[in-house]
C-alpha cells in the first residue's frame, strides 16, 4: 500500500486529485460563480481568472509530492506564477506564461493559501469584500472550528459600496446584537486581516468605491487604471484584528505566523477532510478514534501532507472501510 500511494502521487494521475480535492476542500469550484464589477475592477481577465487556479493546484501538488509540513498552507516562502498573475500581485521578474515555482520576499504580503487569488475570489462576490464571508471560510476549511448558522431573524450586513461607512463599523453594529455578538467575536477577525485583498486578489490600502465625491486614482501611479475607470478611491483598509483567543495582529503577516504556529490544529482539520474525500463518504461518530490514530501518526512524520495520506491509506478504517 505504501510503494502505491507513492507511485499514484509521482503519476498524472495526482493532477486530477488534485483538482478535485482542491476543489471541494477549498470550493475552487465556484471559481467562476460570480463576475467581478468591470467597473471596479476592470483588470480582472480570462487569463487571469485561469492562472488564480493553476497557482493553487500547482501549490498543492508541491507540498504534497514533497512531504511539506502542511504549516505551508498558511505561510509559504514560495509560491508558482507566471506573468500575468506576477503582474496582478505586484511581484518583479516573472516573464512569460509558463508557471514556476517563485520565491516570496520575506516581508511579502504573500505566501500560503490566504493571500492566493483563487482563495480570495470565491470567498467574495464581484463588487465587495465581506470579513464574515472570509473569516467564515478560514474557521470551516483552514481551522475546521466553524460556527452555526446565524438566527434567521437576523439579516445579514451588507458593505455599503457608496463607501459613506466602513463595514468595520457595520459590524460593530451587528455585534451589539446579543444574539450576534459570540459568533461574530470568533468570524469577523480572520476576516477583518484579509480585508487588505480585493474581490480579486489584488492587494490594496483603500477601498475602491463609486461615489462620484471621492477621489479619481492616481492613473499614473495605478497600473492598469485608464482615464476612462470610474471608480474612486475610499476609505482606508484597517487590516489590524483582535483574535478570539485575545491575541492582536497587525496584518495578514502576523495572522499568517499566528496560524503557521498551530500545525497539530491544521492537520486535524485537514485529516477528515482528505478521510471524508478517501472513503467517499461523511464521516460518523465511529470514526473519531482513526481521525486521532492518523492525526498522531502525522505529527510524528513532521506533519507532512504526503505523510497525511500515507496515514489514511495506512488505517484500518480505510483498509477496512
Amino acid at each position: 500500500l505504501s510503494a502505491q500511494v507513492d507511485r499514484l502521487i509521482e503519476s498524472p494521475a495526482t493532477a486530477e486529485f488534485t483538482r478535485n480535492f482542491c476543489g471541494q476542500w477549498l470550493d475552487l469550484r465556484d471559481i467562476n460563480f460570480t463576475e467581478p464589477d468591470a467597473n471596479l475592477y476592470h483588470q480582472f481577465d480570462e487569463l487571469l481568472s485561469i492562472s488564480m487556479l493553476r497557482e493553487t493546484e500547482l501549490f498543492f501538488e508541491h507540498v504534497l509530492r514533497n512531504d511539506l509540513n502542511v504549516v505551508n498552507f498558511v505561510d509559504a516562502d514560495f509560491t508558482f506564477l507566471n506573468e500575468r498573475l506576477a503582474r496582478h500581485y505586484g511581484i518583479e521578474g516573472v516573464e512569460g506564461q509558463a508557471f514556476r515555482k517563485v520565491a516570496l520576499k520575506e516581508d511579502s504580503m504573500r505566501g500560503g493559501l490566504l493571500t492566493q487569488a483563487s482563495i480570495l475570489k470565491v470567498t467574495a462576490n464581484g463588487t465587495y469584500t465581506s470579513p464574515v464571508l472570509r473569516g467564515g471560510w478560514v474557521l470551516e476549511n483552514i481551522l475546521g472550528t466553524p460556527t452555526s448558522p446565524p438566527p434567521d431573524y437576523v439579516g445579514s450586513v451588507e458593505p455599503d459600496i457608496r463607501g459613506a461607512t466602513t463595514i468595520r463599523e457595520q459590524l460593530a453594529l451587528h455585534r451589539s446584537i446579543e444574539s450576534c455578538a459570540a459568533c461574530h467575536a470568533r468570524i469577523d477577525p480572520p476576516g477583518f486581516v484579509l480585508e487588505c485583498f480585493d474581490p480579486i486578489g489584488g492587494y490594496r490600502e483603500r477601498y475602491r468605491t463609486m461615489a462620484e465625491d471621492a477621489q479619481r486614482p492616481d492613473i499614473k501611479q495605478a497600473p492598469f487604471t485608464y482615464a476612462w475607470v470610474r471608480n474612486r478611491v475610499g476609505h482606508p483598509v484597517d487590516s489590524t484584528s483582535q483574535l478570539a483567543d485575545g491575541s492582536s495582529v497587525a496584518g495578514i503577516r502576523e495572522f499568517r505566523q499566528h496560524l503557521a504556529a498551530q500545525p497539530h490544529t491544521l492537520t486535524a482539520n485537514l485529516t477528515p477532510k482528505h478521510l471524508t474525500y478517501a472513503l467517499g463518504r461523511r464521516l460518523g461518530f465511529a470514526d473519531r478514534d482513526a481521525v486521532r490514530q492518523i492525526v498522531s501518526k502525522t505529527r510524528a512524520r513532521g506533519y507532512g501532507l504526503r505523510s497525511l495520506i500515507h496515514s489514511i491509506v495506512s488505517n484500518p478504517v480505510f483498509v477496512k472501510p
